[in-house]
This record gives structure tokens, C-alpha cells and sequence, in this order.
């Protein structure tokens, strides 16, 4: 039987201003988007995607009931710089549990884009 999940691919952000959007992931990623067109714009993250979708009708309320977590080598330095680009808190850094650290903040869109310092987890294939 062939594996139907292969793992997450991308997560996206739904922006009422995709110019801008880019703009500011563009400064706060340190990359250009591989994907530029009015109605997507798409980041690649070490093999994952980053995208943003212009919104239909902006809203001020934007559910944090799913969070992806992106990984970063340094928490702190990776929170920090989000907010000096603009983003505001959603949770500060803190430690989960064996050297796990996690941490949140809502872009200029409302959208939550969590981190998370993980020394223990590798990329592996996933197999059924």
C-alpha cells in the first residue's frame, strides 16, 4: 500500500495587503518568495512552504485553535527579531519540557506564526 501522508507541506496566511505581506516575510525570512502572483505568493523554508493568500474579506478576529510551529536554531534571537520587524506577542519563549522551547506571535495580519527550538527532532521518512 502506497503511504497517503507524507508529511506537512505548507502552511498559509491568509493577508489583506499581499505586497506588503511579501515585503515584510521576504525581511523577517531573509529570502525571496520562489512563488509571486497576485493571488499566492509562496516561500520555501528548508523544503516547507510558507503561503500567503489575499483575503476576501479582512478580518480583526483570526482563530489560534492551529498553530504551525516553524523551526528555529535559536528561540530567542528568532522571537526578537519578529517583534522588532513588527509582529506582536502571542507567547513569550519558554521552555515545554527537556530542552524544547516554543514561542508565538501574531504577524501584521493577525495571523499566528509559531517557532519552536527543538535539539531533539530530525527530519525523518514517514512509513506506513
Amino acid at each position: 500500500m502506497k503511504e497517503s501522508f507524507l508529511g506537512l507541506r505548507t502552511t498559509i496566511y491568509k493577508v489583506n495587503d499581499i505586497i506588503k505581506a511579501k515585503e515584510w516575510y521576504s525581511q523577517v525570512l531573509g529570502i525571496s518568495p520562489y512563488f509571486d502572483e497576485s493571488y499566492y505568493v509562496g516561500f520555501n523554508i528548508g523544503g516547507y512552504e510558507l503561503g500567503l493568500q489575499p483575503e476576501e474579506q479582512s478580518s480583526p478576529f483570526k482563530s489560534d485553535n492551529v498553530v504551525t510551529y516553524w523551526g528555529v536554531s535559536d528561540i530567542e534571537l528568532s522571537f526578537y527579531k519578529l517583534i522588532a520587524a513588527g509582529a506582536v506577542v502571542h507567547e513569550q519563549p519558554e521552555e515545554v519540557g527537556e530542552g524544547i522551547k516554543t514561542a508565538s506571535v501574531k504577524d501584521l495580519w493577525g495571523n499566528v506564526v509559531g517557532i519552536i527550538e527543538n535539539p531533539h527532532f530530525a527530519l525523518q521518512p514517514h512509513t506506513i
